[in-house]
């Protein structure tokens, strides 16, 4: 009788990026271009919003960009970004990423690493 097994899949980053609430989309979509497969964007205000308050300046809105990356992937991604970033004026932004390892199983770290593969034993 032949059994399969899942082979353990790529490592997989949490990436977070903060970019202008215009932008997100076009970042989202940057990102996805990149075999990430779960993604979702939530409104943002980063620490300097009480301080413009106070000067009687308005926060221009931000989001972040939340994205489930292959470790592999992550050097690519952060290439883009920063090309982006350095446009300046509304492409400005700020991205990192965290270590995925608290996903339980390995069908789901599969899917969201978009590894599909078997191993025959």
């Amino acid at each position: 009788m032949e059994t399969k097994k899942n082979i353990a899949p790529v490592k997989l980053e949490l990436l977070l990026a903060i970019v202008p609430s215009g932008k997100q989309a076009y970042y989202s979509s940057l990102i996805q271009s990149q075999q990430a497969n779960l993604q979702f964007t939530l409104p943002c205000k980063g620490t300097t919003h009480l301080i413009l308050n106070y000067l009687g300046l308005v926060e221009k809105p931000k989001s972040l960009v939340v994205s489930v990356i292959r470790e592999d992937e992550a050097p690519e991604i952060f290439a883009r970004l920063n090309e982006q970033f350095q446009r300046g004026g509304e492409y400005k932004g700020v991205a990192f990423s965290i270590p995925f390892s608290s996903i339980v199983g390995t069908l789901p770290y599969g899917f969201l690493s978009n590894v599909k593969q078997v191993k025959e034993s």
